[in-house]
């Protein structure tokens, strides 16, 4: 059977809850080996997530392997990121030939990208006062995105857009279940012991799927 290649972009900033993503794969694996994952930053090597926790990337935008699906995480300086021109065409490219998802914050790079125009999408709500919410910078800064507040978004040619902070799990679980099988997403929930969170958050906070 082929590998499945899924791509997380990290960078400098990065909360290290939204390496929940990792997690989320590779507990799959266990029931799809076929799964294989790989961090990529904007340069291979070290990377400094927020708080100072270091993890090193596999590979840089300008080797990066090509993947079934690139997840780009969130942090708090998903500005310095979707200010680069270097990171914002890697996801076009992505984009063109691929499929390209984001977690948390990581949805106001992929709205600097251009590809979210005239589709629906979701990025992180809560914050603590006085920050501003994300989701408003992305109404405000983005007008042309339908932004959207839901547990995930998937629009058209299925780029995926998940909330803020441990909704990742959930976005991740989703990705696996439409490239994988419904029932290689319900198992890993089980292993996780995440069933009744996941249908919890579905119920209460609902995807907009296949928009």
């Amino acid at each position: 059977m082929r590998a499945l290649q899924f791509g997380i972009f990290i960078y400098d900033g990065v909360e290290p809850i939204d390496l929940a993503t990792f997690g989320v794969l590779s507990m799959a694996r266990r029931i799809a080996p076929e799964i294989a994952i790989c961090t990529i930053a904007p340069h291979p090597g070290l990377v400094t997530l927020a708080n100072g926790l270091k993890v090193t990337a596999d590979f840089g935008i300008d080797d990066a392997p090509v993947c079934d699906l690139v997840i780009v995480t969130g942090g708090p300086t998903w500005t310095a990121q979707a200010n680069s021109p270097a990171t914002v065409d890697y996801i076009r490219r992505v984009h063109a030939s691929r499929r390209i998802a984001s977690v948390c914050t990581g949805g106001m790079i992929l709205a600097a990208s251009g590809v979210l125009d005239g589709a629906p999408a979701t990025t992180k709500r809560e914050v603590v006062p006085p920050e501003t919410s994300p989701i408003e910078v992305m109404r405000a800064i983005y007008p042309q995105i339908d932004v959207r507040e839901a547990v995930l978004v998937e629009g058209p040619g299925g780029v995926v857009t998940g909330g803020g902070v441990t909704l990742c799990i959930d976005t991740t679980l989703h990705l696996i279940a439409s490239m994988l099988g419904e029932h290689v997403a319900q198992e890993t929930a089980r292993i996780m012991e995440y069933q009744r969170a996941w249908r919890a958050n579905r119920e209460g906070f609902a995807p907009v799927a296949g928009a």
